[in-house]
């Protein structure tokens, strides 16, 4: 059985990993701002306001675990030991799939009023 062994990282190294997830963070949240603008100025014969709605909402599922992927990468940092990393790996792992299954089921049912919208109504 494996002792929990402490493998402190050093300050600086320590702290430039945290450098490079917000660094990381800022380029990314760049990219999802310019990929929305790109989106929002398509003309609107192009997409239906369902579309754009679920294309919107996409968007904001995507930011959203990103973020969590940065924070973990975040605590990753700032693990004591190989048990804490597991423990945050576990609880990200858990906390994520969770989080697709809701962002699955919401973007289905949007997607689904977006295309009940595009029929003819008889």
């Amino acid at each position: 059985m494996v002792q929990n062994q402490s493998f402190e990282m050093p300050k600086q190294l320590r702290e430039l990993a945290e450098k490079n997830v917000e660094q990381a963070r800022a380029a990314y949240a760049q990219f999802m701002d310019a990929i929305g603008q790109a989106w929002s100025t398509a003309p609107s014969n192009v997409m239906t306001s369902g579309f754009r709605d679920v294309q919107e909402l996409a968007i904001r599922f995507a930011k959203e675990n990103a973020e969590a992927g940065f924070a973990l990468a975040k605590e990753f940092a700032n693990a004591k030991d190989i048990q804490g990393v597991i423990t945050l790996q576990s609880r990200y792992a858990q906390t994520q799939l969770q989080s697709y299954a809701r962002q699955t089921q919401v973007l289905g049912r949007l997607m689904a009023e977006a295309v009940r919208s595009m029929k003819p109504k008889s």
